[in-house]
């Protein structure tokens, strides 16, 4: 963009622009920078001498640190693909070479090529405007898959000096060749002369490329004698110093338009050099974080050792498109980025777990909405479901841009990818194949991974629940995620305890009074009718504690994150949302069962197992015996008669005879 004159381009972008939804939003975005300005002005003008006397030590002692970080013994090399769409598009087609190229539409330019840019045309300007500053502006429609397989040849080059070289785009890498300059004895400006040579041969395109200390300064080299062209910075302090001082601070990745603006109108930085002069301000106004990468951009320092490679965050893709508020197209759009997101996420081998929205409406406001799902999920239906929900809430609205991203992302080879949140129907599960060889259905306890938690176990028969000492046979773990949709959950019931690792693998259920009920049990499992037990639960483990949360405390902050567990669920998904809630609910009610009753329980199981061995035929004799260590079902109902529910440990009557 040398040598354009750039007084003209924005004369034209402003009459161009001005009315538009655009200009309007440019403009709201230039007061809120004012803003800021004048924040830091009033910060400025109420340093006092000895606040300054205070942040310049601070400053000296932090420029000492990063000083002594420098790292002088690594050779790193960006390069930067000259033009890349436009070139490559040149390429397929030679009767594009020297015209005024566009890669784009009338929207939007995504790349213009050499002979474009001399009228001011540049990436990311409207096509109209470009047709305004270059009447003979020639077109072309972006063609990704094209683009991709340039850009894999391009590191197939790479790959040969740098096996772990950071691709940054699809046009863009940093290489560290310090390794094949020792073992080949050749500088870092023969390895770029080199390498530009072998991409040439390639892919016939040309780079740009940048040597120097470390990654920030080789990206800002690499820029300097473009196209198809290098720059090399020798790797001594001096010679850095030299060339970062006189540097302008836009030059540097991470510095952009507000933050020069920031620096320039507040402090009158406009150079490197300068930022280390106004240290003590930096310090003062700034947080740490911002200050120490001024700081060491003053510097010029960098990163110069290879990054790990750490787990991706997250996955997405967006379109901008001419604004509509067409509600057809909108959701064929959606349903298009749905399927591009699920072809990145199996082609990753990821699923996720939460979804944002993106949406910029006609006016350029910025919205995204995000939900959090109960399992993870990478199908198209899937991820169509929810952001159906999340667009159908913002309705009606015009868009102009929309965008999906999967975040919470987890390899679909780990098992615990395929674990969900637990709600209120996780714990009743069905099964008929878990029968002992006397006929008697045996639960087991089981975990998150499908295995058996010992030999805790419940036997039904004849309608009573009673612990059973022996090992029961555990649940096929197809079995634990089966879920039985004719078991019915009433309203306002004291339904489970649990913890983080246990969870029930079948269900034991029956009532008297709520009117739940099971339309398949096994013949030898009976429901307990009120006249001999009042009502019957499930069984759980002793040691499960149940959340903190409480149902009347529930908020949903922000209208979509519940203020208990920071789960995500937006207006829209109204079932969703009173699932969620009666889940608290349920959770709530456990615990103050728990707190109630755990010390009774305990102390009943013991009194059970001392009267299992009692050999009396009959129940009321038995129960006689064992009066004087421990209360009888009744008598313990009677002494919970205060509370709203029935003790868990009500749910546990003895056997009429020992198994």
């Amino acid at each position: 963009m040398e040598g354009v004159d750039k007084e003209k381009v924005q004369k034209v972008i402003y009459e161009m622009s001005k009315g538009s939804k655009y200009f309007e939003n440019e403009q709201r975005k230039e007061a809120l920078t004012k803003q800021k300005i004048e924040h830091l002005r009033a910060q400025c003008a109420t340093l006092t001498d000895n606040d300054l006397s205070h942040f310049q030590k601070v400053a000296e002692r932090k420029m000492l640190e990063l000083e002594a970080s420098r790292d002088l013994s690594k050779i790193w090399l960006h390069t930067d693909m000259d033009a890349f769409y436009a070139a490559v598009e040149t390429l397929e087609d030679p009767s594009l070479k020297g015209k005024p190229l566009a890669v784009g539409s009338m929207s939007m330019i995504t790349t213009a090529s050499y002979e474009a840019r001399k009228f001011g045309v540049r990436a990311a300007m409207p096509g109209f405007i470009g047709c305004k500053l270059c009447p003979g502006l020639v077109f072309v429609r972006p063609n990704f898959e094209r683009y991709t397989h340039y850009s894999e040849l391009t590191r197939k080059v790479f790959q040969s000096y740098d096996p772990s070289f950071i691709a940054t785009s699809l046009d863009e890498a940093y290489l560290n060749i310090t390794s094949v300059c020792i073992e080949r004895s050749i500088t870092g400006e023969e390895v770029a002369t080199e390498l530009r040579a072998a991409i040439h041969q390639e892919t016939g395109l040309t780079c740009s490329v940048g040597v120097a200390p470390n990654r920030m300064i080789a990206k800002v080299c690499s820029d300097i004698n473009k196209p198809n062209g290098q720059f090399i910075l020798p790797n001594d302090r001096e010679a850095v110093l030299t060339f970062v001082y006189t540097l302008p601070i836009r030059k540097i990745g991470g510095i952009g338009k507000v933050t020069e603006q920031k620096l320039r109108q507040v402090l009158g930085i406009s150079t490197c050099q300068e930022m280390l002069q106004k240290a003590a301000f930096l310090c003062a106004l700034f947080s740490e974080c911002s200050a120490d990468f001024f700081l060491s951009v003053g510097l010029g320092l960098g990163g110069t050792e290879t990054p790990k490679q750490r787990q991706r965050k997250s996955i997405g893709c967006e379109r901008t498109f001419i604004a509509t508020d067409d509600s057809s197209l909108l959701f064929e759009k959606l349903a298009n980025l749905a399927e591009n997101l699920m072809d990145d996420l199996q082609k990753e081998g990821l699923k996720g777990k939460t979804l944002t929205l993106k949406l910029k409406t006609a006016d350029f406001e910025v919205r995204t909405r995000a939900v959090t799902t109960r399992g993870y999920i990478n199908s198209k239906e899937d991820i169509l479901i929810y952001a159906t929900k999340l667009l159908k809430a913002e309705m009606p609205l015009s868009l102009r841009l929309m965008g999906l991203r999967m975040s919470q992302l987890h390899d679909e080879k780990d098992d615990s990818s395929t674990s969900t949140q637990k709600t209120i129907d996780i714990f009743f599960r069905s099964s008929n194949s878990n029968l002992n060889v006397n006929g008697t259905n045996v639960q087991s306890i089981t975990n998150i991974s499908g295995q058996d938690n010992g030999p805790i176990s419940v036997t039904t028969e004849d309608g009573y629940l009673v612990p059973d000492s022996g090992t029961g046979a555990s649940t096929d773990q197809q079995d634990f995620f089966v879920h039985d949709e004719s078991i019915f959950i009433p309203e306002q019931r004291n339904l489970v305890n649990y913890n983080n690792e246990a969870v029930l693998s079948n269900p034991v259920i029956g009532d008297g009074l709520g009117g739940a009920k099971i339309d398949d049990v096994t013949h030898t499992a009976k429901v307990m009718n009120s006249e001999k037990l009042d009502d019957v639960g499930q069984f759980i483990s002793h040691e499960a504690t149940a959340s903190s949360g409480k149902p009347g405390q529930q908020l949903w902050i922000d209208g979509y994150i519940c203020s208990i567990c920071g789960f995500e669920l937006p207006p829209g998904f109204e079932e969703e949302r009173q699932e969620h809630s009666d889940f608290h609910f349920a959770e709530s009610l456990q615990q103050e069962e728990t707190v109630d009753s755990k010390r009774p329980i305990c102390s009943e199981r013991l009194a059970e197992k001392q009267c299992s061995t009692t050999p009396s035929p009959k129940k009321k004799l038995a129960e006689k015996q064992c009066s004087t260590t421990t209360p009888s079902p009744k008598k313990k109902l009677k002494s919970s008669k205060g509370g709203k529910h029935i003790p868990i440990d009500a749910f546990f009557a003895k056997c009429k005879k020992n198994l």
